[in-house]
């Protein structure tokens, strides 16, 4: 009876130590959902890239949570918003997450960000800048970001059209979405702060291939700036319509143009648009630039430099993101979706790649990037670099 008693003893003691090991070699799943296909591909590879450097150095250190290293389980929602909320379902159920990553579209992310939060699922976005993706109205809320915010991209739009072009009579034109809703009413609210107004706003459709009527119309108007929010695509068509009616008025927008092959689709004068970023690897960079240029480097064979990381801010912003969330994890010592939640107001500081980051969040502050983190950029030869630069 004794030795029986023993033996069953030490196969239970033996069996827990195994179950200890099996859950510590289990791997921490980073969902991400976005555009990996289409005219915005490259803007969902360069954030597939800085999430996976990020996530190399961290298994290289070890993991998490005693030693579990991060897997990244990604699918394509096609610029979708059903897509997308198909994938985080499958993400969040299947697959069981432990982060979920949303990618480039607003439309996307506004659908996917009720989901996360009714399952408690940290939501972090490293693209997407619609206010209402972390100013959602949820308590608990469970959306983050590290990325541009339109609200206080608005602003800086303004304040640059005024600064490099002397902006006075302001013409708005943005595509025709729930994220072009967004910034429409940023800039208004931008305008109205200095006691100005548009001198029209128009909207296009993701798909028209025309913009003349709107553009003719804004001409009229008297505008002598365009402020531009549209994606590769749409912004692409908007330069075109410029070009057919011969309309030289300086463009500057929203980071959409940088998010695919924009030069390709616009044409030679492409490299008129300023538009706003929140990284570029041109220039003397910290040492976490160059550590993350030389892994880059070392892992993709197509990056020979500086010029092949584009778009930047996919690679930067997601890098970072991946980085805090690790963080949270960390503080939070296991998996639970809520508890990641509240290691994340946890984060006293972490050196990143954008900047150096001291308490980025809060209950009430979900946005990890501000107006004095923006640089502003245009195409130079299929490349994206800061105005000034080439």
């Amino acid at each position: 009876m004794i030795r029986r008693s023993f033996i069953s003893a030490a196969i239970a003691l033996i069996g827990a130590g195994l179950t200890h090991a099996c859950l510590a070699a289990e791997p921490i799943k980073i969902g991400l959902v976005t555009a990996l296909s289409g005219q915005s591909a490259l803007a969902g590879e360069a954030i597939t890239r800085g999430l996976t450097i990020a996530i190399d150095e961290i298994n290289a250190k070890g993991g998490l949570l005693g030693g579990r290293k991060l897997e990244l389980v990604k699918r394509d929602d096609e610029a979708n918003p059903a897509k997308g909320t198909t994938a985080a379902r499958e993400l969040i159920f299947k697959d069981k997450v432990a982060v979920l990553f949303g990618g480039l579209d607003t439309p996307v992310s506004m659908a996917i960000v009720p989901i996360a939060n009714q399952n408690k699922v940290p939501f972090m976005g490293p693209w997407a800048a619609g206010t209402p993706i972390t100013h959602n109205g949820a308590n608990p809320n469970f959306a983050f970001r590290v990325s541009a915010v339109d609200e206080v991209v608005d602003r800086a739009m303004l304040q640059y059209g005024q600064k490099t072009f002397k902006t006075a009579k302001a013409g708005i034109i943005r595509v025709n979405n729930s994220w072009g809703e967004s910034n429409e009413q940023g800039l208004i609210a931008a305008l109205a702060a200095k006691n100005m107004k548009a001198a029209g706003i128009e909207r296009f459709e993701a798909n028209d291939v025309d913009v003349v009527p709107q553009l003719t119309r804004l001409k009229a108007a008297g505008a002598d700036t365009l402020f531009l929010v549209g994606n590769v695509g749409p912004s692409a068509q908007v330069v075109k319509s410029l070009d057919r009616m011969g309309w030289k008025v300086p463009v500057v927008s929203h980071w959409g143009p940088a998010g695919g092959r924009f030069t390709e689709l616009a044409g030679p004068s492409a490299k008129e648009v300023h538009f706003v970023q929140t990284y570029s690897f041109f220039g003397k960079q910290s040492p976490v630039g160059d550590k993350v240029i030389k892994a880059l480097m070392t892992k993709y064979p197509d990056v020979k430099g500086p010029a092949d990381i584009t778009p930047a801010v996919g690679v930067a912003n997601a890098y970072d993101a991946m980085h805090l969330a690790a963080l949270a994890i960390a503080n939070a010592g296991s998996t639970d979706g809520d508890a990641i939640r509240q290691g994340f107001y946890k984060i006293d500081r972490y050196v990143g790649l954008i900047k150096t980051y001291v308490k980025p969040f809060s209950p009430t502050v979900h946005d990890a990037l501000g107006e004095n983190d923006y640089v502003w950029a245009q195409f130079i030869d299929n490349r994206i670099v800061p105005v000034g630069a080439n």
